[in-house]
């Protein structure tokens, strides 16, 4: 039972949050009273992991959090994250096999159990990539393997250290681009429930080159976002294409941190990193940020560095796996993440890193307007910035500007209230239409007293398009009084 040594308070809009908090859902939350505790500590993306879980599992969290939503007034965003083809090897006598430094083995297409000296790798796909001198990576790379030649679904290895081998553990191929779907079966099955419940952002792991994106794409329209996970080298070398075709990204450093060299995973995130925001995309940090926390009530320093650099950089999510999936204290991980983001907030620095980063507007009405609303923030004294939105287009340009005050996002859409509300800064509410600019004034200005953003007579920056509720017609600007 966890003893995070506080409890969450009551729920309060988190306007002076701008950097979000995924937590993952599984044993340890996915109850209904821990599944309101992180609401309220501070969690506004909830991650459904199809690595883990039944079906009638996920059901249930979903039914919950939609319960919670409507209670507490405010977009609840769940991201659905597919398994992808994660290659495992097949099992072993006894399950398990010892290899020592130098030792000759055979990587044999196949299930196993294989007889000793031979590793069954069961995607015969991968055969056809391989070539001498290639990297096979067990465990985590925990050991090894160097291809020295290929013949058809056989292929001799050399191991460089000793280690242990045992049945189904992961397989990194971190030299070649697999010829393998980006969707496997498991995936499709899973795709269909996901859309079926109603999730607001789908997640594709080991995305190699846009085309992975265009697929899942195909299947999902525009029925949810779609986050491209990052954890392949393959994946850096087309990473402006996948940029441009996701929605948004996630820097899975897991299989990323193995299969490339450990001191070159900082540098990728930051570049990763500049590329999304450049390009107005959501990117999500992601990976043992506390992973410590999985069974201490307290990070490392060196974690709480980690979240920290992270919201330095103004990334729109940091997010939590393990910690709140199956770690002994969920609520107090997302208490830690959420008091990390308030103190680097606060620092005084924290606006200087963002403006060292802030990207160049694009020769557009919607670029034009929306950086003249983070000036507007910077020079008068306003209480939000108010985006109003049918798509989420706007807020989404609004949020790419990073400006000094929240960003409070109107929309008719329920479906778009929940999708943006990962972006950074965002305050995400669903109103009715309006019919014209004066009634959308008088929204926003109710809007924002309703939340607590704004008291009466305070000053706000909004933006819309004319004529309403047509996307992708950001071309109004207006400071109204709340």
């Amino acid at each position: 039972m966890e003893q995070s040594g506080e409890q969450a308070g009551p729920y309060a809009c988190p306007a002076d949050q701008r950097t979000r908090i995924v937590a993952t859902i599984g044993p340890a939350s996915r109850d209904a009273a821990t599944l309101r505790r992180l609401v309220e500590a501070g969690t506004s993306v909830f991650r459904m992991n199809m690595s883990h879980g039944s079906h009638a599992d996920h059901a249930a969290v979903v039914r919950t959090l939609r319960g919670l939503e409507e209670e507490l007034g405010r977009p609840l965003t769940l991201l659905q994250d597919l398994c992808g083809p994660k290659i495992r090897l097949g099992d072993f006598p006894g399950g398990e096999v010892f290899v020592t430094a130098g030792e000759r083995l055979e990587l044999v297409c196949g299930q196993g159990p294989r007889e000793d000296g031979r590793i069954p790798l069961p995607i015969g796909d991968a055969f056809a990539a391989l070539e001498p001198g290639a990297r096979v990576l067990i465990d985590d790379g925990r050991l090894t393997l160097h291809v020295e030649s290929v013949a058809g679904e056989v292929a001799v290895v050399r191991a460089d250290t000793d280690g242990r081998i045992a049945d189904r553990k992961g397989v990194n191929l971190p030299d070649v681009a697999l010829p393998i779907p980006a969707l496997t079966d498991k995936d499709r099955d899973d795709l269909a429930f996901g859309l079926e419940q109603g999730v607001d952002w789908v997640a594709l792991s080991f995305v190699q080159r846009p085309e992975d994106l265009h697929m899942l794409r195909e299947l999902v329209g525009d029925r949810a976002g779609l986050v491209a996970k990052l954890e392949k080298p393959s994946a850096l070398t087309h990473l402006e294409a996948i940029v441009d075709a996701a929605d948004a990204i996630m820097i899975a450093r897991g299989d990323l941190g193995v299969e490339i060299p450990p001191e070159d995973v900082p540098v990728a995130q930051r570049q990763i990193v500049r590329r999304s925001r450049a390009a107005g995309k959501p990117v999500i940090v992601a990976t043992q940020m506390l992973d410590s926390m999985m069974g201490a009530p307290r990070p490392t320093r060196a974690e709480a560095s980690d979240v920290a650099n992270a919201v330095y950089e103004g990334v729109d999510a940091v997010m939590l796996s393990g910690e709140t999936a199956a770690g002994d204290y969920p609520v107090g991980s997302v208490e830690m993440m959420a008091r990390i983001i308030e103190r680097v907030e606060a620092d005084e620095q924290f606006r200087g890193s963002l403006d060292a980063g802030h990207p160049q507007p694009g020769a557009t009405d919607a670029d034009a307007i929306c950086c003249a609303v983070r000036r507007i923030a910077q020079i008068l004294p306003t209480a939000c910035c108010v985006t109003w939105t049918e798509s989420g287009f706007t807020t989404l340009r609004v949020a790419r500007e990073r400006p000094v005050r929240p960003i409070l996002s109107l929309t008719p859409s329920i479906a778009t209230a929940r999708r943006i509300a990962l972006a950074w800064g965002v305050i995400s509410r669903v109103v009715p239409d309006a019919a014209d600019s004066e009634a959308a004034a008088e929204c926003a200005a109710r809007a924002a007293r309703d939340t607590g953003i704004a008291e009466g007579g305070d000053a706000l920056v909004m933006t819309a398009g004319l004529p309403f509720g047509v996307r992708g017609t950001t071309n109004q600007l207006r400071i109204v009084r709340a």
